[in-house]
């Protein structure tokens, strides 16, 4: 088990456009990433050492909230969703990288599974976030408005990893709405 600490990384806030009309969709797209302990020990070899104690899935749950308002915050919008380690016993020499080992991972999203190539893949596939959020223009109404996120991360203990509990706010982005 890594004993670096694990962290969220900078929340970044991405729109579309600085000025949209009041019948616009608003499309903000929200990045952080974890960094620390779980990524240093998201690996091949603790992949096999986790597989063979039976610890073969690794559930992280997640979310974002946009919100509008500087002082007083009005959420526009949310995401509560998690992405899926799963480890399996493969004879694809393709995938693993260590001659001997042959366990290797599947990240899911959304019930969506893909199986990277490498570990820096499989890290950045389960680790890095990328989710795009709409929100109406008329819900905010005509103006300059300040937009910022919140952000979690959650996960149980595993064999390589603790527990971690942890959230993050973006610094505030500003759009206009114009009628």
């Amino acid at each position: 088990m890594s004993e670096q600490k694990n962290t969220i990384g900078e929340v970044l806030l991405e729109k579309s456009a600085d000025s949209f009309g009041v019948n616009d969709n608003i499309t903000i797209n929200v990045k952080f990433s974890v960094l620390g302990g779980l990524r240093e020990a998201f690996n091949e070899k603790n992949w096999e050492r986790a597989y063979n104690k039976h610890d073969n899935v690794l559930k992280l749950k997640y979310g974002v909230k946009l919100y509008s308002g500087g002082l007083r915050k009005h959420e526009i919008g949310t995401l509560d969703t998690y992405k899926k380690a799963a480890l399996f016993w493969t004879r694809n020499p393709k995938l693993t990288q260590m001659a001997e080992k042959k366990v290797w991972v599947q990240i899911s999203k959304n019930f969506e599974p893909r199986i990277p190539s490498t570990e820096a893949e499989a890290q950045q596939l389960l680790l890095d976030f990328d989710e795009k959020m709409d929100v109406k223009a008329s819900d905010l109404g005509a103006g300059k408005h300040k937009i910022g996120a919140e952000v979690y991360v959650s996960w149980f203990k595993h064999d390589y990893a603790e527990e971690f509990d942890g959230k993050s706010s973006s610094k505030e982005i500003e759009i206009e709405v114009t009628k």
